[in-house]
């Protein structure tokens, strides 16, 4: 497999590539000053239709965007940001999503029933979510450096892995998941439940 560098440069070379996640991420950068990533599910689905030979913009339901704010922890705060990124991303076709890290844990137990711990960064968000390949955030800086956040690496993604993280998720929210990306994609192969999560290895 190829090297970490070159599966970041081949990663960032397809987002360059994707007419609409380009959009997205040069609009993003309206959201300064707040850190922010562009996160898991469309830049994988972008991955996966660029792998699989499906046109671009294939099965992305939605755009997830994370930014991180201590300073307000209300949801009238949360909610001007989403107004805000109403402005940024209008015209947009796919509905863009974007929360605040830093108070999820103040909605999580009510809606998924599981107590959490604050998120102290936006990476310790990443960290957490359901699997290995979809634990993942990038930035386009404005001196157009990129900035990905790839806690378990790049090969599971490039190789059509899907593997858990068990971090937070349940079994059935992993099954839930899977099952469903695989009637997408099918070429993707599941990992077992069973299988030992690896530790985070890679940032970029």
């Amino acid at each position: 497999m190829d090297s970490s560098n070159e599966m970041h440069n081949r990663l960032t070379e397809l987002f360059t590539r994707d007419t609409l996640l380009m959009d997205i991420f040069k609009r993003a950068q309206g959201l300064a000053p707040f850190p922010y990533y562009i996160g898991a599910g469309c830049l994988v689905q972008t991955v996966w239709n660029e792998l699989t030979g499906r046109t671009p913009g294939y099965g992305i339901s939605d755009i997830d965007i994370i930014y991180y704010d201590t300073s307000d922890l209300s949801y009238a705060a949360e909610d001007e940001v989403i107004k805000k990124g109403k402005e940024i991303f209008e015209g947009i076709a796919i509905p863009v999503d974007l929360k605040n890290q830093a108070r999820v844990h103040l909605w999580y137990p009510q809606k998924f029933g599981v107590e959490i711990s604050p998120y102290l960064s936006l990476e310790a968000a990443i960290d957490s979510w359901p699997t290995t390949v979809t634990s993942l955030g990038a930035k386009l800086e404005l001196n157009g450096e990129w900035k990905i956040y790839a806690p378990f690496g790049l090969v599971d993604l490039f190789q059509l892995v899907l593997r858990p993280n068990k971090a937070l998720i349940t079994e059935e929210v992993y099954r839930t998941k899977t099952q469903k990306w695989k009637r997408k994609w099918p070429e993707l192969t599941v990992v077992p439940w069973s299988f030992t999560t690896p530790n985070c290895i890679y940032t970029s």
